[in-house]
């Protein structure tokens, strides 16, 4: 047995209490070591597997194809074309940068891309989707995917895939209409209507594209691969494949839509008096009854097509040069302008409606009134003598609507003068809710806007009886779209519904199946005496079809009824602005047209010829080109 020594010395107590500490906080160290394996085991097991799965696989999203826009007889005006994309993935790139480089010099001459913007779009693109592949360059030529494919081990880690770009097989028509599509945005995901929508997914930017983007977008794919590590895939484990967007049916008629774009081209070649070249124009034509748009156009236009792939800065700036005409823009919504003689209508119910003269008011009309210091004129001091309401509008006598203009201000109906007020009722000074993103509003001038800016001085002097008396005849600080106009007009022509203009019909599948119909903002009702209703109308008709009519000539020989009224704009450095708007009234298809040409000169010269040009399409009347020579506004 075995003994200590008699002469060992016992444990100190300062020793005794080290040691006893020691183990407290070894036994305190195991015990949160034991906590934390017993935690991690039991407690969160199953989660931490779920995410250790996740952690192994990766979803590579591929984009839908977006559903078709077609017209309302079900002709296709945008589609979806396959497309052949240089992809790389920066997964299975070379870890060295030499190695690197050489590869991005192998490839720069096959793509036409520099190295250096293969670099920036690897790193770039790599940021936003580690897993995804890069997009070096779409629509490649076949020559250039077989030349890929055939030397694979020449360029590691590229590959070419299939896409899906958006096509417009009508080219320009309807270009401003469409919109443009795009890869969705960091911004983009943070609006609630793109709320879910994963990164990668090809989203509508603008016009109908962004309106409806909701049913175009269709459900994207995805390959779920399996990643190392190192982030190398290792494997596919499953595949999801795209389902198309739904089918979205317009109110356009894509005939009558050409007829328009083709008249526009037309009222750009229409000589000027003062040689002024035509910069621009829009059309817009609508249903009356429902506010169904049968065709709307800007001009100059462009082709569609331009947008399906990245466009350089230098390209996008050439669509809005206001030298090159703009493009891109879409006068019909976006055009502000003074809208000459075709705001009489508007004058004219107001002064009517409010009980400034009756419909047998006679005004004499000798050509000019002095009103102020300002001695108004006729155009070319035409002088027609004494008038009432109906005939003043067949031949737009400028003094009788400058007398109107005159004796309205400051007379009040409602909550404004009846002049703003009417305008605002019809649809002037807001947007008419159609279903376009970023709609003009325009500007009715009135006292309170006037003194506010003069007040403000951001003007030379108050509001005077000459303003009231430049916008009775659409003329002064008076903005207005094309759009608007055709609303006016289709409110006076239909009984008095003030319509929400829109595009959009009905969502169908592939087959063409309805799947939802499209609603727009129920129509806001105006009461118009229905007397006067017809004595305006009486107007517009005459002025189509009496002598001294301001587009009788225009419209000699028709066939058709068609009410119609001229509008010349006065426009600071510019020739002046021709306007024309038409209503055609028929049991099936009533339809009214506006369109205006920039520096077109006098309404029945420019825009009335525009107008019975695409009448001539939608009545299936003979088209031809017929000018006025008229010299009334």
């Amino acid at each position: 047995m075995l003994q200590l020594p008699e002469n060992r010395a016992p444990i100190t107590p300062q020793l005794a209490v080290r040691v006893a500490m020691l183990g407290g906080i070894a036994l305190l160290l195991f015990a949160i070591v034991f906590f934390r394996l017993w935690y991690l085991q039991v407690l969160s097991g199953d989660r931490l597997l779920a995410s250790a799965n996740a952690n192994r696989v990766r979803d590579i999203v591929s984009p839908a194809p977006r559903g078709d826009i077609v017209d309302r007889s079900g002709r296709v005006m945008v589609d979806n074309r396959i497309s052949t994309a240089v992809q790389v993935d920066a997964a299975q790139l070379p870890e060295d940068e030499a190695e690197r480089r050489a590869l991005y010099a192998r490839l720069s001459p096959v793509i036409g891309v520099r190295v250096a913007t293969i670099d920036r779009e690897v790193r770039e693109q790599s940021k936003l989707l580690p897993y995804a592949n890069v997009t070096l360059k779409q629509d490649v030529a076949p020559a250039v995917r077989d030349y890929i494919y055939e030397r694979q081990n020449r360029f590691p880690a590229v590959t070419v895939n299939r896409v899906y770009l958006r096509s417009y097989p009508l080219k320009e028509l309807a270009a401003q209409i469409f919109g443009t599509v795009g890869e969705i945005s960091a911004e983009d995901q943070k609006a609630n209507r793109f709320r879910g929508v994963p990164q990668g997914t090809i989203v509508g930017k603008d016009g109908l594209e962004y309106t409806y983007d909701r049913f175009l977008r269709g459900r994207p794919g995805a390959a779920r691969v399996q990643v190392d590590a190192f982030g190398g895939a290792t494997g596919q484990v499953s595949v999801r494949e795209p389902e198309q967007g739904r089918q979205l049916k317009l109110s356009v008629d894509v005939d009558l839509q050409r007829a328009g774009q083709q008249a526009m081209a037309e009222a750009g070649k229409i000589p000027i008096t003062n040689g002024t070249k035509n910069r621009g124009g829009a059309f817009v034509a609508m249903d009356p009854r429902n506010g169904e748009v049968l065709a709307m156009g800007s001009y100059p236009t462009f082709d569609s097509n331009i947008f399906a792939k990245p466009l350089s800065q230098a390209a996008y700036n050439r669509l809005n040069d206001e030298d090159r005409g703009a493009p891109l823009i879409n006068r019909a919504v976006f055009g502000l302008y003074p809208t000459g003689s075709t705001f009489k209508l508007v004058t004219a119910v107001a002064a009517l409606q409010s009980g400034l003269i009756s419909p047998d008011t006679v005004i004499d009309d000798p050509g000019s009134i002095q009103i102020g210091n300002i001695l108004f004129k006729n155009a070319r001091n035409q002088a027609n003598g004494a008038i009432a309401m109906q005939r003043a509008l067949a031949v737009s006598s400028d003094v009788y609507f400058y007398r109107l203009g005159r004796d309205a201000d400051g007379v009040r109906d409602r909550e404004g003068d009846i002049l703003q007020d009417w305008a605002e009722r019809l649809g002037f000074g807001k947007p008419t809710g159609i279903d376009l993103p970023g709609e003009a509003k325009g500007l009715i001038p009135s006292p309170e806007w006037r003194n506010e800016l003069y007040k403000e001085k951001l003007t030379d002097r108050p509001w005077s009886v000459g303003d009231n008396v430049n916008l009775s005849v659409g003329q002064g600080d008076l903005q207005a779209t094309p759009l608007q106009m055709a609303v006016a007009y289709s409110a006076v022509a239909n009984g008095g519904k003030v319509v929400t203009p829109h595009l959009g019909l009905r969502v169908e599948d592939a087959a063409g199946r309805v799947l939802e119909e499209i609603r727009s903002s129920p129509a806001r009702t105006v009461k118009i005496d229905e007397a006067y209703r017809e004595v305006i109308l009486g107007g517009l008709r005459d002025a189509t079809s009496t002598q001294g009519g301001t587009s009788a000539d225009v419209f000699a020989g028709f066939g058709r009824e068609v009410l119609g009224k001229t509008g010349t704009a006065e426009r600071a450095g510019q020739a002046d602005q021709s306007w024309y708007v038409a209503y055609a009234p028929d049991a099936k298809r009533p339809i009214v047209v506006a369109a205006t040409v920039e520096q077109g000169g006098f309404g029945a010269a420019a825009a009335a010829p525009a107008v019975r040009l695409m009448l001539s399409e939608w009545f299936g009347v003979e088209k031809k080109l017929v000018v006025g020579t008229s010299a009334t506004r």
